[in-house]
């Protein structure tokens, strides 16, 4: 199965070597502006692939997606120290104005993967720019992961043995939603009192913190991240190419709030099959409804 990615900057590029590396597809093309960055980007992760899976990896203009399941876009601004994922919203909705139409009609059968900040917002264009695809944004599978690492390493356990969602905005407003955290179907503070842990408000609030602070705290030490985010876009692409009906907090149309934002969806090869609420708490039903609205006002810039 061919895959597409649209920027070939470090989030685009690090998901077509994730993509590489776990053999997620059998052809993958590399599409940029910049054609000498593609161009090189391809180059170095094709040497890749006669140690890991043997992906066909090249790079060409943006008419070489036709035949792509998916698409990832990762075209836009990049986020700067200091600068939140919505300041980003006027560069990148000018850009995808242009873009995600030509992307469309270059690839008419692809799920579109938007990971371009501010995520939810563009994705909620995209889908009005091209409305005859399924278009699914990366949203807090990110923050989700990091969720899950940051209770692990308190637990001292494999991070894919602790599940736990990180819901709304994928930005500063997003929800914590502890009441769907476990560590080996446990929840936490069960299983921490298991294994004689300390589990304690300060301790809660740390994880909390460096959830909310990881990309901020990452950008001011190396400028971006990627790493993570690239093996988000991977994990994601090859739940819809496998058609996997995988549950990851994807971003979407969510009726309920009238802005794409994340929630446990069920996905596959036709983009998202369903949409899962779990029962959260009265706090985290609130903090929800709060980021919806956060989300809301920020569109509204872009509308009028």
């Amino acid at each position: 199965m061919k895959v597409g990615v649209v920027g070939a900057g470090l989030v685009g590029a690090t998901a077509a070597y994730a993509l590489t590396l776990r053999g997620s597809c059998s052809e993958l093309v590399l599409t940029d502006l910049d054609e000498a960055r593609a161009r090189a980007e391809a180059q170095d992760i094709a040497h890749a692939s006669p140690v890991s899976h043997g992906t066909r990896v090249r790079s060409g203009p943006l008419e070489d997606l036709r035949g792509s399941g998916v698409v990832i876009v990762a075209a836009g601004a990049n986020q700067k120290p200091g600068e939140s994922r919505l300041d980003l919203l006027q560069k990148n909705a000018a850009i995808f104005r242009d873009l995600i139409p030509r992307v469309a009609a270059a690839a008419p059968d692809a799920a579109l993967l938007i990971a371009t900040n501010p995520v939810d917002l563009l994705t909620d264009l995209s889908v009005t720019l091209a409305p005859d695809h399924a278009v699914i944004g990366s949203g807090t599978v990110l923050d989700s992961a990091r969720f899950r690492h940051l209770i692990a390493a308190h637990a001292g356990v494999d991070a894919t043995h602790v599940h736990g969602y990180v819901l709304g905005e994928h930005g500063d407003s997003e929800v914590i939603a502890w009441s769907t955290a476990t560590v080996a179907g446990l929840p936490v503070a069960d299983f921490m009192d298991a294994r004689d842990l300390p589990w304690t408000p300060d301790i809660r609030a740390q994880i909390e913190r460096d959830t909310r602070e990881a990309a901020a705290q990452i950008i001011g030490g190396k400028r971006a991240t990627y790493y993570g985010i690239g093996a988000a876009l991977a994990r994601i692409t090859e739940r819809i190419l496998g058609d996997r009906r995988a549950v990851l907090t994807v971003s979407a149309p969510t009726p309920a709030f009238g802005v794409s934002l994340s929630v446990p969806r069920i996905l596959g090869r036709a983009g998202v099959l369903g949409t899962v609420l779990p029962g959260l708490t009265p706090d985290e039903q609130d903090a929800l409804h709060r980021s919806a609205e956060v989300l809301l006002q920020a569109r509204r810039t872009i509308q009028d």
